[in-house]
């Protein structure tokens, strides 16, 4: 399963910020976990209380373990504000998380995040196992079964990291994951076979229609190699764009489910000539600004239209919602996922890690998509056909008028 590390830490460079809670928490010698309680929360006197009487009734006394109790009241604590993208790892899930998979796991091509709470499908990857068995944006993941590695899991509450640790696994072997789609009457299950999953960052290809040359250009994941990429897709574009018979460019960022957001600055400054492409409002309410590079401006006059779905995310969002502010391209497709917050991952000397969320985005017009999305400027549903793209006829369509 592709790595979520870019969606939940999109930008590079980014300030350290103080983390503020309810109950703060150190770890002593001897792996003891103290928890230490506010004046305004829950006090120290009561959290004791409260062990006192479960070493003196709970029935199972010998699974009672002081470390697990205290990680378990510190993911409480996190999980209590209410923000799925906020977790405490313990160190056994953080060290799943960071590790390097490359060759000895592999996944089923599944980007992940979450619809009311729910985990569910930002985007599946392009051929992938996911892909092939149908599965397609926004819908919903209830439970996680997997028979070699003992696992049976109902997603309620799930942490987006357990949950990329519980689907991913060695390649050829099964997980099955219990879905449910809106429209139909039942939940249902998808065995899936593990592979090695490898994305793209971007692809170009020419499309000749009524006798116009068009770039199409399929834009998969904001990654660190796109800052050489996309450069180069530009000057291929350049080249052949004076013949007479370019066409302009449809920029698909569908299923693109994010990544650095500096990317997404990137390739919006080829676009726009100047001002704000994104700014960045912090907990404590500073503001960061991201404006166009004008070192670029290289495709400022070229015909444009953007394609989007419910599988675009957090920098496409980013990136879509900055050229639609500008008018600089009309937005075909259905309306974005909705991921608009920052993560800042954290790990401490124990090994568990906490990834917090310390900012939000805010486009040009000072729109937060959080929970939002985008709404494109011509709705247009994709089809069940897998051999028919209605969205990328309709964006043609526009571009040539």
């Amino acid at each position: 399963m592709m790595r979520l590390r870019n969606i939940r830490n999109l930008a590079l460079g980014l300030a350290l910020l103080a983390v503020v809670s309810l109950i703060s928490f150190r770890i002593g010698q001897g792996n003891k976990i103290s928890l230490v309680g506010e004046s305004n929360g829950v006090n120290g006197t009561l959290m004791d209380q409260v062990k006192t009487k479960l070493k003196g009734s709970f029935l199972e006394k010998d699974n009672m373990d002081e470390k697990t109790m205290g990680y378990g009241a510190i993911q409480g604590m996190v999980a209590a504000l209410g923000d799925p993208y906020t977790v405490f790892l313990p160190p056994e899930d953080n060290k799943s998380t960071n590790e390097d998979l490359a060759g000895e796991f592999g996944g089923v091509g599944i980007s992940l995040g979450y619809k009311d709470k729910t985990l569910a499908v930002v985007s599946p990857v392009a051929k992938s196992p996911a892909e092939k068995a149908g599965i397609r944006t926004g819908d919903l993941i209830l439970k996680i079964t997997d028979k070699e590695k003992n696992i049976d899991k109902d997603t309620t509450g799930i942490a987006l990291d357990e949950a990329v640790s519980l689907i991913r696994g060695k390649v050829g072997t099964e997980v099955t994951l219990k879905m449910y789609r809106e429209g139909k009457p039942d939940t249902y299950d998808v065995v899936l076979k593990r592979d090695n999953i490898v994305v793209p960052s971007i692809e170009i290809e020419w499309k000749m229609v009524n006798g116009k040359n068009v770039a199409w250009i399929k834009l998969y994941k904001f990654s660190e190699q796109l800052f050489t990429q996309w450069p180069k897709i530009v000057d291929e574009i350049k080249n052949r764009s004076t013949d007479k018979n370019y066409g302009g460019i449809v920029l698909d960022l569908r299923n693109n489910p994010g990544g650095y957001l500096q990317a997404s600055v990137l390739i919006a400054s080829d676009f726009v000539k100047d001002g704000v492409i994104v700014k960045q409002q912090s907990s404590g309410g500073s503001v960061e600004t991201y404006e166009v590079d004008k070192s670029r401006g290289k495709l400022l006059d070229d015909k444009l239209v953007i394609l989007v779905n419910g599988g675009s995310a957090s920098a496409s969002e980013i990136l879509a919602g900055a050229l639609k502010d500008y008018n600089r391209g009309k937005l075909i497709g259905e309306k974005t996922f909705g991921k608009g917050t920052v993560q800042q991952p954290e790990d401490f000397s124990d090994g568990s890690g906490l990834h917090v969320t310390v900012a939000k985005w805010l486009l040009p017009n000072g729109a937060n998509i959080h929970k939002v999305g985008i709404t494109p400027d011509v709705e247009v549903k994709s089809s069940d056909d897998l051999k028919k793209d209605l969205q990328l006829d309709k964006a043609i369509e526009e571009l040539l008028k």
